[in-house]
């Protein structure tokens, strides 16, 4: 899971319920620091320290955990969206059946395997 992203969901649930990094700190006996680097994804928050987070929040690990990798999706939806608005028709449709190999295998009823590059199946026989 990316720090980042559940650094930026602890952020969400601390300004939800309007506490500060200081009152979150002293309730987990940390610094204010250590508060403010998980919260920008710069430091791991161990197992022992999540449970007091959720606690604090009203919420389970399990929530916390679960909306960070939900957003980690969505971000990386975001970049596929962005990335595919700059490619040319061209390239999209190349991008489409990248994509239809990687998830239905390179061989599919009614559709041609993916051409090889000359060698791919060994020296070229005349």
């Amino acid at each position: 899971m990316d720090r980042r992203i559940l650094g930026k969901r602890i952020r969400e649930e601390r300004t939800r319920i309007g506490l500060t990094q200081e009152q979150i700190a002293e309730y987990m006996d940390v610094s204010t620091t250590y508060i403010g680097l998980v919260e920008r994804g710069e430091r791991a928050v161990t197992l022992e320290k999540l449970v007091l987070l959720a606690e604090c929040f009203h919420v389970t690990v399990d929530s916390l955990l679960r909306e960070a990798e939900r957003q980690e999706s969505l971000d990386k939806k975001e970049q596929l969206l962005f990335l595919w608005s700059r490619a040319v028709p061209e390239d999209q449709d190349k991008i489409l059946a990248i994509m239809d190999i990687i998830i239905h295998g390179a061989s599919q009823p009614n559709k041609p395997d993916v051409p090889q590059p000359a060698g791919a199946n060994g020296p070229d026989v005349p």
